[in-house]
Parts: C-alpha cells; structure tokens; sequence
C-alpha cells in the first residue's frame, strides 16, 4: 500500500512524539534502520527510562549494569544522555572511564546525534550551541545565564572535577583490566577518586550510573553494592546460567508480560550467538570467562578456592552448635616487609560444616608476635573453651626452637606443634575440596576482605599465609590423628 504525504507526515508526527516519551521507540527512530533488536536491547532501554523516571522524582538514583563487552551498553548509554538532555538542555552531565580514547568516543557519538536532523526533530530544538571546538565540552543551548546552562564533559577516572557541578554522573568501565583490578592500589585510587572527587560534585538530586566489567570482588561496583544499600544491580550473563524472569517491552518501550530466558540461552543471540560466545570461551580461562563475559569475579591463582562457593554469615556461631575449634598459627620470622604472622580460628560444626570465625594478621616483631598469640589464645579460650592452638613448625632447627619457645609461653593452654612438609599447595587441597562444595563459610568481619584477596590468588599470590594457616587448622579439625599437646614428642 502507498502512503499519502499527509500519511506519512501523520506517522512521522506520532513516531517523533513516541520518541520524546520512550527511551526505546526513541532509539528505534533516530537509529532506523540501522538498530540490531533483540529482548535485551529493550530492557535495557526499559530499565534506563526507568532511571530517568527516578531522578526525575527526586530520588538520587543509583544503578550498576553488568554486561559483556560488545553487547550495546556503551552505545545506549549514550543514546541515553541525548534523549535526556533532549528534554533537560540545563542538566550538568560528567562522563568517566579509564581511557580517555572511550570518552572521546562517546563525545564524539553524542556530538553526531546531535547534529542528527532527527534529534531536533523530535525535541523541537538545537540543543547544541555554535561552538564544538573543545573536544571534552559540549556545552547545551538554552538558559538564561551561564549558571543554568548544561554541559556534557569527559574525563578519565582520576582526571580533574573539581570545580564542575553535576546532575548525572556515568562512568563506564573505572578499571582496565584485570591487571590493574588485582592492585590493590589501583582499586584503592579509583575508589579514592569516586568518592572523594567525582561523587562530591554531585547536585542533592545527583544520579549515579556506573558501567562496569566485574574484574574483581573489590573493584568499584562491589564496593559500590557494599557500601551503598540502595543500588540497583542489573547483571547480565552472556550466557544465562539458571532460568531468569524478564520483562517484555513493547515496540515503543511500554512493559507488557513477563517471560523466562532460559539456562543456557545467549543474552543477545541477534549480535551474539551462543556459538559465539562458546568459541570466545574456549579460548579463555575461567577466571578471565566468568568475569568479562558473565560478571561474576572469581579466582585468578588456580581455581582452588572459588569465591562463588563461599558464604559469609553475620555471625560466630554460637557453642552449642560447634563440635571442635583449633586456632592455627603461620609464623614470620620479621617485622620489616616481609611475610606476615597469621592466625586463623576455625570451627567444625555439628552440621559437618567449616568455619571461620577469625584471623589475626600482622607484621609483627618476635615479642610482639608472642604477645598476639598469648592474648588471642586467652580471648579465644573465653569463646569457646576447647580451643586448640596450633603452631606450625618448619623444618630445620630454627623451626623447632620457635615452636618450643611459643609451646612454653603457652603453658596452661591446649597447645601443640604442626611438623608440615610439602608445598603449601598439596597442604592446601583437603581445606580447597571443602571450599569447592560449599562446605566452608566466613564470619563477616573487616578481615574478609584481604582473606579473600589472598584465596582469589592462592597459590601464585605473592602472600599465602592466611590460607596456610587455614590449611592447617582444617587439617587439624578433620583429622582424627592429634599430636600430644605435650613436649615429649620432641626428640
């Protein structure tokens, strides 16, 4: 059937008023025909209006997708800030990512879709004024002074702020790669900077939008999630791993039914087949898979302790439902930047279960370090009454004369020498296949963090003590041989 003008001019009229109510008739327009749709790209747009509708009623909303790379979440979230800005020229918007080479690209992005008859179009306006000369600055048309007038400014993470004010701050991807994920100075830098820089230039009716590939357990979206209770997370796999319920949206962007994506299902099978993405993992490490493609960071040592198959509960657990409990010591032999001092309380539960209910962790000198074992060794004691401590003693003499001095000082406790030999590793593998089926859980305390950083990277990390003295004490717990808490053992 052949249209009319008037006709046609009817459906462009209806389609450019679509557009300026829905994100996603709104992407449909400016981008036809030249926009790959699928469920996803929908719900993206669905969930980002959605943003939009909460800061808009005052809400300071913040939210964290996770995605895998080359499925659309850059490229929407610049669609984004020109719809928004399409309606709202005054907002004050600041763009991050570690590399300025992405920010230009999403200046630059913007900067065509403005120039872009369509967006005018639809808004009734150039929201861009005459000048396009600075690269990092695109400066909005309209208001009445300069204090009212909007802008769009990119800048790299730990690049200057200071001085702007902002409505809505996006950062896409903070981190690099896994390099810089697993320094911890990186991490603490770029928490640094979003916290103390970027997020103190906020409006009181700020909105967050953070972009991220989940490197690791620490990285600025698990700090994000920890720390700020009312986040909102969207993950999505590239491949489903359990049944998910969605929401359909229809052709202008309006939810309609729910449906299930199932386990195994590819989330943008219309960009990105599941054979794809099968040949993409075959050719990278788990590690690497779970966290670029399906953002769940896990180990990068060697895949002994999964951090997926750990739980962390509030709590210790209380004496009735603990069955035996052995504080395990790893002892260093300096106080200046070498190997730490570790001590690690660990349970076994009725219910068959492993605890871990406490580590102490130091760079302690001998007396100190001595003093550390006595007062953890009393505390202990008031906790749960058959504690055993457990010192670990190296080979050679210099292993059995720290384990006698640190026996004696003890006297009065249930104390006795661990004589290890073989790598830590094969010491290691009896606690990893208890960790590995989920047997093992953590008590939440400021020492799960650096607990977890040490088992993430176990056994090429550069430290291993807390997961050797865990190693010990899970030994200790579920052997039935004991070493007399005596000195008559030693020869």
């Amino acid at each position: 059937m052949r249209l009319v003008p008037d006709a046609i001019e009817l459906l462009e009229q209806k389609a450019q008023d679509e557009s300026r109510r829905f994100f996603w008739a709104y992407r449909r327009y400016l981008h036809y025909p030249n926009l790959t749709v699928g469920w996803w790209q929908r719900e993206l747009s669905h969930e980002l209006h959605r943003f939009w509708d909460d800061y808009q009623a005052g809400l300071r909303p913040k939210l964290l997708i996770q995605s895998p790379p080359q499925h659309g979440k850059s490229f929407a979230a610049v669609d984004f800030i020109s719809w928004i800005v399409g309606q709202r020229p005054d907002l004050k918007i600041i763009f991050a990512s570690f590399s300025d080479a992405l920010g230009m690209r999403a200046n630059l992005r913007l900067r065509r879709i403005f120039a872009n008859p369509k967006h005018s179009k639809i808004f009734g306006k150039q929201v861009v004024g005459d000048s396009l000369a600075n690269s990092k600055h695109i400066e909005f048309a309209g208001g009445n002074s300069d204090i009212d007038r909007g802008y769009f400014i990119n800048t790299t993470v730990a690049g200057p702020v200071t001085g702007m004010a902002l409505d809505l701050g996006i950062i896409d991807d903070p981190i690099k790669g896994r390099a810089e994920a697993n320094s911890a100075v990186v991490r603490e830098k770029t928490w640094s900077w979003l916290t103390d820089d970027f997020m103190t230039r906020f409006d009181v009716r700020g909105a967050l939008l953070l972009i991220q590939t989940r490197w690791h357990l620490d990285d600025p979206a698990g700090r994000l999630i920890d720390r700020y209770p009312g986040v909102r997370v969207l993950r999505y796999p590239a491949i489903a791993e359990q049944d998910e319920t969605h929401m359909a949206v229809d052709a202008i962007g309006r939810p309609t039914h729910p449906f299930v994506r199932k386990a195994g299902e590819p989330l943008f099978p219309e960009l990105k087949t599941l054979q794809f993405l099968e040949a993409q993992r075959a050719t990278m490490t788990q590690a690497g898979w779970q966290s670029i493609y399906q953002q769940s960071p896990i180990l990068v040592g060697g895949d002994m302790f999964p951090i997926d198959k750990v739980q962390l509960v509030p709590e210790r657990p209380a004496r009735s439902d603990v069955m035996n409990a052995v504080r395990y010591w790893d002892k260093a032999g300096t106080a200046d930047g070498g190997a730490y001092s570790a001590g690690v309380l660990m349970t076994r539960m009725k219910d068959g279960t492993f605890m871990v209910v406490d580590v102490r962790r130091g760079r302690w000198s001998a007396l100190d370090r001595e003093r550390m074992i006595r007062q953890t060794a009393e505390i202990d004691s008031g906790i749960y009454e058959t504690t055993r401590v457990v010192v670990e003693q190296e080979p050679g003499s210099g292993g059995k004369e720290s384990a006698e001095s640190t026996i004696r000082m003890l006297s009065g406790f249930s104390v006795e020498a661990d004589k290890v030999t073989g790598a830590k590793e094969i010491r290691a593998e009896p606690f990893a296949a208890q960790w590995q089926s989920g047997n093992v859980r953590l008590v939440s305390a400021e020492w799960v963090r650096p607990y977890l950083d040490e088992a993430e990277t176990f056994p090429v990390g550069k430290f291993k003590d807390q997961i050797d003295a865990s190693s010990g004490a899970f030994n200790k717990l579920a052997s039935k041989y004991r070493y007399p808490s005596s000195m008559d053992w030693i020869s």
